[in-house]
């Protein structure tokens, strides 16, 4: 997770990891999720960025539509019979996609790379924001570091605002049952703008 003003701050919440007591920032109802990250959340979270957000389609189609456009381009000057040109576009536009999908993947895997000494988390959320605790370090985010939110099927996906570019995952296996995924996602609601699913 993104932290406060973007950068992260060791906070001792008293709690043991696992636990479902402690306090969170203090506002109100609390909702608790334990989960460990995993490189699959990471390239989850990714993909529906890429489908459901303006920036992620134009980070994931740039390169294909580039690629295939000089192509395009340098097929027509030096005079490529149609047929040919054709077969070129389309094994340019396969290769380039192949190859966006497993820069996704990288991506993921290295944001992966970064929370992975966290450990098991456990995320403490209420109206003001959420504090997370791993095995070897804590912090708080407030909301407003978040622009907006997205869901999956397996994940709550926080979308940076003006102070912050990045992802944070909050896996829904994480949550204490299906009231706890059902609280967090009213909390998210008034606090963040949901990308709603298409």
């Amino acid at each position: 997770m993104d932290s406060k003003g973007g950068e992260a701050f060791v906070s001792d919440v008293g709690t043991d990891i696992g636990t479902g007591t402690g306090t969170g920032t203090g506002a109100g109802a609390e909702v608790v999720f334990v989960y460990r990250p995993t490189v699959a959340d990471f390239e989850e979270a990714l993909r529906a960025r890429a489908l459901r957000t303006g920036a992620g389609r134009v980070q994931a189609m740039t390169g294909p539509v580039v690629s295939v456009g000089a192509l395009a381009g340098f097929g027509l000057v030096v005079g490529m019979s149609a047929p040919v040109l054709v077969v070129a576009l389309v094994v340019c536009a396969a290769v380039v996609s192949w190859g966006t999908l497993r820069a996704l993947r990288t991506q993921a895997r290295r944001m992966f790379s970064i929370v992975e000494p966290y450990g098991q988390c456990r995320m403490v959320a209420d109206e003001l924001g959420a504090v997370s605790t791993g095995e070897r370090v804590s912090f708080t985010v407030e909301w407003a570091v978040h622009r907006e939110y997205l869901e999956t099927a397996r994940l709550f996906v926080l979308l940076g605002g003006e102070r912050s570019a990045g992802v944070a995952v909050l896996p829904k296996r994480g949550a204490q049952g299906p009231e706890g995924v059902e609280r967090l996602r009213g909390i998210l609601d008034r606090n963040l703008k949901p990308l709603r699913r298409r």
